[in-house]
């Protein structure tokens, strides 16, 4: 392969990346979004019904901040992961972190129907989505 023939290829692999990195940022950062909405307008209902209105909401807020208080995990987590295997295996790790934990967070029983394992099990997938969040920007 010449000269001229890997900057092309190089060039095309650096817009992979970026594409797949903006991808992913833009796919969590929604998540964050949408949770935060949720928070407000619907959790304090499903996840924590026998509070007032007012303490749902804001223990519904603090499932929310869980997750912000993991990203730092996550960001020593995953730069660890990329240092040692690559950050393509570490890119991929976070969005399917991302992509599970959402998933699952949607999958969740109420509290009507699981009782205080609910909110608790909430609580353990925002935490999970915080690492994934950290380590995106890790």
């Amino acid at each position: 392969m010449t000269g001229r023939d890997a900057a092309p290829r190089r060039q095309r692999q650096l817009f992979k990346v970026i594409a797949a990195a903006f991808i992913g940022t833009v796919v969590e950062w929604y998540d964050f979004f949408l949770y935060g909405s949720f928070s407000a307008l619907v959790f304090n209902k499903l996840f924590f019904p026998r509070f007032d209105p007012w303490t749902g909401t804001m223990l519904s807020y603090g499932t929310y901040a869980a997750g912000f208080f993991f990203r730092p995990l996550g960001g020593v987590l995953f730069g660890y992961i990329g240092d040692r295997y690559g950050r393509k295996v570490a890119l991929v790790w976070t969005l399917t972190l991302m992509g599970a934990a959402t998933f699952l967070v949607g999958c969740l029983p109420t509290y009507e129907t699981a009782g205080v394992w609910a909110p608790i099990l909430l609580v353990v997938l925002r935490c999970a989505q915080g690492v994934a969040v950290g380590g995106e920007w890790g």
